[in-house]
């Protein structure tokens, strides 16, 4: 039998509780009640719904015991502050787990695909854990290490925010060995008054918690760069750079995109690779150095991570290819519609601009959020890009993207609609065979709602999806 994650015995003394009823085991920690697994720690966490009130529920769906502030009946840990000791459970997990390499990762664009593909790579290499779907805020991270088994021989951990000094606790509960930051761009701009500036400086918090000797590793290219490196040697990290200038640890020389696949050219270290990997956007050139460098500094081979970067897919709704049956043939979906901004909307169009469709190249794009007093700009702005990449047909959707309708010539409107849910049945009565079809946009404007349209067309004409 496996060791358990924790014992209630254990729980209790690390974050100074009470046990009330008999000691127990754990194999998993749970914050949700309808997704408890059996032998699972439930944590009642008070938010919108306190979490109090699910205890019932949560143990009659096989949860081992709960974590909570009163007594609720059943086994349990009693603590003064349920979050205060999830905290606690977290750090503790770190500590008794001394072995382990720990990475983390954040930046404006891309840290749930990279960190997600260092987590491939330590997979090869030996006992990995790390965060799942997007666990990276003030809750995800300390669940995230408190879910982390003692015989851990890797680990990474995404580290996002909204807001200045929201990343600072979170690193220093992780103590990375390596801390990423994939690029900084306009992203949550409307919450720091100075704009992207402040972006940078939130982000460089990843290195206020950096363990002795750590690594950091930052993107060369970026227009911040001798601002985080500087804030990263204050810190006391070691910087490698990856980018697609001379001077790179990790230089991307070329990103050759194709049907579901791209080829990857680089100079690591001085030593010359050719790669394939699994994606087609062109942001992935530079993600796939920094995801060698992050796995290089948590004592991954060269090989291992290789064969990692060529195994992993995209992830839903991040680039994330499929062939949609309709009638008379085909189309290709590119679905990106979990997150947009700038940054991210600019590599997607110039990467669908290489590629070279029997039909058309067309996108279906949903409001970019959290852009501020430059929010029209912003969308007004891809209509070069668009130009750029030869897109025969562009689809708007959301009060912000009628800046970049009214900017479009007439030969490259598709079609323009309030909401996402709107445009979807325009954009299905559109496509055609051969065609390339692109959707973008952020995810609280639900442009997954114009994927799932296109998917659904398909599987009503009888095809596959």
């Amino acid at each position: 039998m496996s060791e358990p994650l924790w014992t209630a015995k254990e729980i209790a003394q690390a974050v100074g509780g009470d046990l009330v009823g008999d000691d127990f085991a754990v194999t998993g920690l749970s914050i949700d009640s309808r997704s408890v697994e059996p032998g699972d720690l439930f944590i009642a966490l008070a938010g919108a719904r306190d979490g109090h009130t699910f205890v019932a529920q949560a143990l009659a769906q096989g949860a081992a015991g709960a974590l909570v502030s009163t007594p609720q009946g059943g086994p349990a840990v009693v603590v003064g502050d349920v979050f205060k000791a999830l905290e606690v459970l977290g750090v503790a997990a770190r500590d008794r787990a001394p072995q382990a390499r720990r990475g983390a990762v954040t930046g404006s664009v891309g840290k749930t695909s990279v960190t997600q593909a260092v987590r491939a790579g330590l997979a090869i290499a030996g006992k990995a854990h790390s965060s799942v779907k997007s666990y990276n805020n003030h809750i995800g991270v300390p669940l995230t290490l408190a879910r982390m088994p003692r015989d851990t021989e890797r680990a990474v951990f995404e580290i996002g925010m909204n807001h200045a000094d929201e990343i600072t606790p979170l690193s220093q509960m992780v103590r990375p060995h390596a801390a990423l930051i994939t690029t900084v761009g306009p992203v949550h701009v409307e919450n720091f008054p100075d704009g992207e500036a402040g972006v940078a400086r939130a982000k460089a918090e990843i290195f206020d918690g950096i363990a002795p000797g750590g690594v950091a590793i930052l993107n060369a290219d970026n227009v911040w760069f001798d601002q985080l490196r500087r804030a990263a040697q204050a810190a006391g990290a070691r910087v490698r750079t990856f980018g697609a200038g001379e001077g790179c640890d990790a230089r991307l020389t070329a990103f050759n995109p194709g049907p579901g696949e791209a080829m990857v050219r680089a100079v690591l270290n001085g030593q010359a690779l050719d790669f394939p990997i699994l994606q087609t956007g062109f942001h992935w050139g530079l993600n796939s150095m920094a995801v060698l460098l992050m796995l290089e500094a948590l004592d991954v081979t060269l090989d291992d991570a290789v064969t990692a970067l060529g195994a992993f897919e995209p992830l839903a709704g991040r680039g994330a290819e499929r062939q949609v049956a309709i009638a008379g043939g085909a189309f290709t979906l590119i679905d990106e519609s979990y997150n947009a901004n700038p940054i991210s909307m600019a590599a997607a169009i110039s990467s669908l601009g290489a590629r070279q469709p029997q039909g058309r190249r067309i996108v279906a794009l949903t409001d970019m959020l959290e852009l501020g007093g430059e929010a029209e700009a912003f969308h007004r702005a891809l209509a070069a890009p668009l130009e750029a990449a030869d897109v025969d047909l562009v689809f708007c959707a959301g009060p912000l993207m009628k800046s970049l309708w009214d900017a479009l010539p007439s030969t490259r409107r598709g079609g323009y609609a309030e909401s996402a849910a709107q445009i979807g049945p325009q954009v299905v009565r559109a496509v055609e065979p051969g065609d390339i079809v692109m959707v973008k946009g952020s995810n609280g404007s639900k442009a997954g709602a114009v994927a799932a349209a296109l998917v659904e067309a398909g599987r009503e004409l009888g095809g596959q999806g």
